[in-house]
């Protein structure tokens, strides 16, 4: 399921490290769960309708929230903490709960994302080097990732065909630094391609890509293929 929450104008400028502290508001709402420690089965993308200004971002018209869960349970859970305590960050507040359709996809889907992808590979020394969209070996930690969520949920039958990679004919991709508790992490912004049975695709539609989405990495927007029919409707539109 995927909510998409409306929040009040801020109050005063957002700081440019906020996401973690969104993954700390979702908690807030959820209360006392395993769901924190363990492999997340959820995703939420960063806040949208800001510009940047002085100090951090400003949000003088309110801001967007994306949350997506596999299960409905968190779900119901968020709803009733929103209810008992609707504050997020620098004066914001949830206005508004929406209940986005879940598509229908089919075997291919080409996804937008809405924060950054994390991709990492363990060292011999024990370390992690973060794989960009560049690194083609990126594509095994994103296809290994997805397949470990999906045996997570009980859906191991659907992981041998299940594959995400990164779309390196995206002209726009670029990798962003984040700093989640004084450690940084480097993600790309790049769209991702996911293939296998359809129930695989929209699984990875909610969950997200790569590693970290309970910190606010690797949230899928909508697919690229679709807001390109819708453009294209316009454009015809206005051409008629």
């Amino acid at each position: 399921m995927r909510l998409r929450l409306l929040l009040t104008p801020s109050c005063e400028p957002v700081p440019f490290t906020y996401p973690y502290r969104l993954a700390g508001v979702l908690h807030r709402w959820l209360g006392q769960n395993d769901w924190h420690d363990s492999l997340s089965l959820y995703s939420f993308g960063w806040l949208q309708g800001g510009r940047m200004g002085r100090g951090g971002l400003h949000f003088p018209k309110g801001a967007f929230w994306t949350l997506s869960f596999y299960e409905g349970e968190p779900v119901e859970r968020l709803v009733r903490g929103i209810f008992r305590d609707p504050t997020v960050i620098a004066g914001m507040a949830v206005a508004s709960v929406q209940t986005l359709p879940v598509p229908s996809f089919g075997q291919r889907a080409v996804f937008r994302v809405e924060s950054p992808v994390v991709a990492r590979r363990v060292r011999a020394d024990g370390g992690r080097d973060y794989l960009t969209w560049e690194d083609e070996a990126a594509d095994e930690v994103l296809t290994r990732v997805l397949r470990r969520k999906l045996v997570a949920a009980g859906l191991g039958h659907l992981a041998p065909q299940a594959t995400m990679r990164f779309d390196r004919r995206y002209r726009g991709a670029k990798t962003k630094l984040v700093r989640i508790k004084g450690i940084d992490h480097r993600g790309s912004l790049c769209p991702v391609i996911v293939e296998g049975p359809p129930e695989a695709v929209q699984f990875a539609w909610l969950v997200g890509a790569g590693e970290l989405t309970g910190c606010g990495f690797g949230a899928l927007g909508e697919p690229l293929d679709r807001m390109d029919r819708r453009q294209s409707r316009v454009s015809r539109q206005m051409q008629a």
